[in-house]
């Protein structure tokens, strides 16, 4: 069976949705940013000391490990879309579904100063959001609202995952 991918911005719900999704399904939850550090042997702000380029050069060398694997839920990092070889692979073996949460929704509940790429703070994500919401919804093969309670959203999820 395909994977289901999870993609969308950092703070969108892709790893607390993921897990729950996976539970719902019967099938392995995968979170990218833990597997990127394992495979880099580096933490992601290491990564990220070294330049955005060298993280991004790990990312893609994980998502491209992960894309193998079958009948998994995996969640990606907010800046997988960044990059074309990653969701080229990603749609090789899975069906990528896009969070999309609005920024003021994420600025309320993520903590910006444990997140590499926001800790310029609440401005940051809102340039993010914009930079990118082209890039999600052209990636993925569903779009999916992240508004309102968890478990309806999740409803969704399973629905649509089928």
């Amino acid at each position: 069976m395909k994977n289901i991918v999870l993609i969308g911005m950092p703070g969108s719900g892709k790893t607390t949705l993921g897990k729950s999704l996976a539970e719902r399904l019967g099938r392995q939850f995968i979170d990218a940013d833990p597997e990127i550090e394992k495979d880099a042997g580096k933490t992601i702000p290491e990564l990220f000391a070294k330049g955005e380029d060298n993280f991004r050069r790990h990312e893609t060398l994980t998502v491209k490990r992960l894309a193998l694997l079958e009948d998994k839920v995996l969640a990606m990092g907010g800046g997988v879309v960044l990059r074309d070889e990653n969701i080229a692979a990603l749609k090789k073996n899975g069906v990528i579904i896009y969070l999309d949460r609005d920024a003021d929704d994420i600025i309320g509940d993520v903590d910006c100063g444990s997140r590499p790429l926001l800790a310029e703070g609440r401005q940051k994500i809102h340039d993010l959001y914009r930079q990118r919401k082209e890039l999600y919804e052209n990636a993925a093969d569903i779009v999916v609202k992240n508004k309102g309670a968890l478990k309806d959203v999740l409803d969704i999820l399973a629905e649509v995952a089928k």
